[in-house]
């Protein structure tokens, strides 16, 4: 299976800040020394153009961004400090899951080493996500005429209420998210379908509605492609988390949605979204094993 990664997603940010970065540069180095992924199957993508993100984002707040000029109350919401390294970082991230997703209707399945910024609204960006890289893909898809209809699945343990919001009244766009109730975002948009988990929620239940709910999707919605929005964050060790997914659990979720993808010649574009493990070395194995299942069942 080939992925994608850029150097650019690491950039360096204050020693105390939440987001573990350094992340992105071990996943890499993780699955090519383990030879999950060779180096020559992980490719760094063109940078996405003012053109594409627009499709997505405004003008207004896509060229304040990039000219930093978002008011402190914006960069306080982003929740990352401004820097012309995090610029290129944004738009290498949303490129990242454009190729994904362009080689996986090709392929049956890619990934991002990255990505999965569905926090970020079309015209301002929050919860360290300042483009909607899914958002942008699924936009340059259908104008590409690749595509019809597209499936989000979202299981960052919080709510991808950039996404949902972006794609509100869009009907040939499906929303599902499984989410910490009780987790940020504090005020919820509304996916197409939203399973809001109880803290503590562990694997059996949280297996037995994604199940559930996936099947439904995809009997339902008949999608072209498929969005997996695998983030880590529900691991019990998550220190954002409130969930108590265990690392099998994490690797069955995984696998649940994959088996159903391949079994429907479905094809799936893979982003890392969310960890934020007491140790950084629980969310690499965690982001690991979702591309460890991928190169298992895809390949």
């Amino acid at each position: 299976m080939q992925a994608f990664h850029s150097n650019q997603y690491v950039i360096a940010l204050p020693d105390d800040h939440k987001f573990p970065i350094i992340k992105y540069a071990k996943i890499r180095e993780r699955l090519v020394a383990e030879a999950t992924l060779d180096e020559k199957n992980i490719a760094e993508p063109k940078l996405a153009s003012r053109e594409e993100i627009l499709l997505v984002h405004t003008a207004d707040y896509y060229d304040r961004f990039i000219a930093g000029d978002l008011t402190e109350r914006e960069i306080r919401r982003l929740g990352l400090p401004w820097s012309q390294p995090l610029v290129q970082r944004s738009r290498y991230s949303v490129a990242g899951t454009l190729a994904a997703a362009r080689l996986a209707l090709q392929q049956g399945a890619s990934a991002n080493l990255g990505g999965g910024t569905h926090h970020a609204f079309a015209d301002h960006g929050e919860g360290f996500c300042v483009f909607n890289d899914i958002a942008v893909a699924i936009k340059v898809l259908r104008a590409e005429g690749r595509i019809h209809r597209a499936a989000v699945m979202d299981c960052d343990v919080h709510q991808g209420n950039g996404t949902a919001a972006i794609f509100a009244h869009d009907p040939e766009v499906f929303t599902l998210s499984l989410h910490g109730e009780k987790n940020y975002p504090l005020i919820k948009q509304h996916s197409t379908i939203d399973v809001a988990l109880a803290d503590g929620t562990q694997d059996e239940e949280y297996l037995s509605l994604l199940e559930e709910n996936l099947a439904h999707v995809l009997a339902r919605f008949r999608p072209d492609v498929m969005f997996y929005q695998a983030g880590v964050d529900p691991l019990r060790e998550d220190r954002l988390g409130r969930l108590a997914l265990s690392h099998e659990g994490l690797l069955r979720r995984d696998a649940m949605v994959f088996a159903a993808c391949r079994s429907r010649s479905l094809p799936c574009v893979i982003t890392l979204g969310g960890g934020y493990g007491k140790r950084v070395a629980d969310t690499v194995e965690a982001h690991c094993n979702t591309i460890r299942a991928a190169c298992e069942i895809f390949v």
